[in-house]
């Protein structure tokens, strides 16, 4: 069964949209837990697409300072999938 929860949010960024351009790798923002087979069949189930290479980014967060007393809070980790395609497949989402 496919997790429908494994892929968070695209990551449209300038670095994002060019890499989706010059080199068919599309950037995605990923639940933590979610592994590259997981991650795999959620982007092929529900794009329709063929995957051929997978990288995945622990992207740790930031301390920052919030609240009236400034008192030092961090932000969640996040993990990011960079899905490469094979030649000829794109996916509809970075077609800006």
């Amino acid at each position: 069964m496919i997790n429908p929860y494994v892929i968070i949010a695209p990551v449209i960024t300038e670095k994002s949209l060019r890499m989706a351009k010059e080199e068919n790798s599309f950037t995605f923002y990923v639940a933590p837990s979610a592994d590259k087979l997981e991650i795999k069949k959620a982007i092929e189930a529900g794009f329709g697409v063929n995957v051929q290479d997978i990288k995945t980014i622990t992207v740790p967060g930031k301390v920052r300072r919030t609240g009236s007393k400034r008192r030092p809070a961090k932000q969640a980790d996040r993990k990011k999938a960079i899905i490469v395609l094979p030649e000829g497949e794109k996916i509809e989402l970075f077609d800006l």
